[in-house]
């Protein structure tokens, strides 16, 4: 039956060979004819019979390809995952509408596997949906979710664009989370995240903004439209900054990763009445590390700022030990190797690891070098060119930033500080040597308190 579908030079003779001789077709028949029909329609072109064009839209109209339809909705609970799958593509290559009683139940089945589908199965999936309620149904398995497969991503940059504007907020916003999880540095699906964002912007709440922003600063990537898009996002945290304290200081600090600082805001969340709002809520540790770490970066990159700053009494450090990602992938990191290099070639008193320093950046390892390039051992620097520990009584955060560049830099053409950094894969955007937003904007800051950095 295989050879005979596939033979067949007509889309009338594919239709009688599978519904004239049913106890001769299995279920891995069904794709095949679909696929065959796809072809010869393909085929036709613009070809005519008679000034009217022999398109798809005829052949739904024939009662062999209705009987064709109703054997696969009658047995599809039984298919395997492959002819499932297959079926739906098929439907899709055909241009069979959404609406149409076959496509929405391959969907309904589809969606009802999609936890024991592997990934080439779900890339299929995702070429033959082309609506919301399969995209979320999709972008929602953790099996999907979890993993990244190549072929799939070039097929959704390339249909993304032209289908973005028929999405919900939801929707683009579970592909967001996807593209940063993975970190995706594709332009054509970051740019139009940034053209929905632009679009939409304004009808949004900031909890589902933070997420489709996310993806830029991760990705330490300035969309195409960035000089509308930045100006638009500032204008709408204006208005709701106090709506959603957690997702304005998100939505800022991705933007700060950008290098870009929107004044009119910052007066806002350093404002007596937004730190009010903040102590009294269940996240104002969290908001407070980081309005610590915005209040850090103002002092470092925007000079310019006059506006209010963040009270000393509410600052704390970012973080306070190595990052969870860090510790998770421990095993799978080259820190351990260049930690024993270090041991054997300087010694273990002359290098501190996983140092935290002010404002709350971990480093992988801070050594100490003079003039003649030796490593000195940490008992020999002067305790007044020392960095600040985080263990220290006196939390580094309420230390003034530009007091601590002073001190490192007092005693510098004689002692330089040196953070040795273990750039490992996930520090970088997927295939490429462009580091993640929030480690390039960390690198910014170790550099201007007076550090010098050698990436390994």
């Amino acid at each position: 039956m295989k050879r005979l579908i596939e033979r067949s030079r007509s889309v009338g003779e594919v239709l009688r060979w599978v519904t004239q001789n049913p106890s001769k077709v299995s279920a891995s028949h069904y794709p095949i004819a679909l696929h065959k029909l796809g072809q010869l329609l393909q085929q036709q072109g613009q070809a005519t019979v008679n000034g009217e064009s022999r398109g798809p839209g005829q052949m739904l109209e024939q009662p062999e390809f209705q009987t064709l339809c109703q054997a696969i909705i009658s047995g599809c609970s039984k298919f395997d995952n492959f002819s499932i799958v297959n079926c739906l593509y098929a439907a899709a290559a055909l241009g069979l509408p959404g609406e149409s009683p076959l496509v929405r139940v391959l969907e309904d089945e589809s969606r009802s596997r999609l936890g024991r589908f592997n990934q080439k199965d779900v890339s299929m999936v995702f070429s033959s949906e082309a609506n919301n309620k399969a995209l979320e149904a999709i972008f929602s398995s953790q099996l999907f979710y979890e993993n990244r497969q190549e072929r799939f991503i070039r097929s959704m940059a390339e249909w993304l664009p032209r289908k973005a504007e028929n999405l919900t907020p939801y929707t683009m916003a579970l592909i967001a989370k996807y593209v940063a999880r993975h970190r995706l540095r594709e332009p054509r699906l970051l740019d139009t995240i940034a053209n929905f964002l632009l679009k939409r912007g304004e009808q949004l709440d900031s909890k589902v903004i933070q997420k489709l922003v996310f993806p830029f600063s991760r990705m330490n990537y300035r969309p195409s439209n960035h000089s509308e898009l930045f100006p638009k996002l500032e204008a709408i945290l204006e208005q709701k900054a106090g709506s959603s304290p957690l997702a304005t200081v998100n939505i800022l600090m991705s933007m700060f990763q950008l290098s870009h600082f929107p004044q009119t805001v910052l007066h806002q969340v350093f404002s007596p009445a937004f730190i009010t709002n903040v102590m009294s809520s269940p996240y104002a540790l969290i908001v407070r590390r980081y309005l610590s770490l915005l209040d850090a970066a103002v002092e470092l990159e925007f000079r310019d700022y006059s506006g209010p700053r963040l009270d000393p009494r509410y600052r704390v450090l970012m973080f306070e030990h190595a990052l969870t990602a860090d510790e998770a992938n421990r095993k799978y990191s080259y820190k351990g190797l260049v930690a024993e290099a270090l041991r054997q070639l300087v010694g273990e008193e002359c290098y501190r690891q996983d140092e935290v320093l002010p404002p709350g950046y971990c480093t992988d390892f801070l050594l100490w070098i003079n003039r003649s390039g030796t490593v000195l051992p940490l008992s020999r620097v002067p305790a007044a060119s020392k960095a600040p520990s985080a263990h220290t009584t006196t939390s580094p955060a309420a230390i003034s930033l530009r007091s601590s560049v002073l001190a490192l830099t007092s005693d510098l053409q004689d002692f330089a500080p040196v953070v040795l950094s273990v750039n490992d894969k996930w520090h970088y955007c997927q295939n490429s040597d462009i580091l993640v937003g929030s480690r390039a904007m960390r690198d910014r800051h170790l550099r201007l308190l007076g550090y010098c950095l050698v990436q390994v």
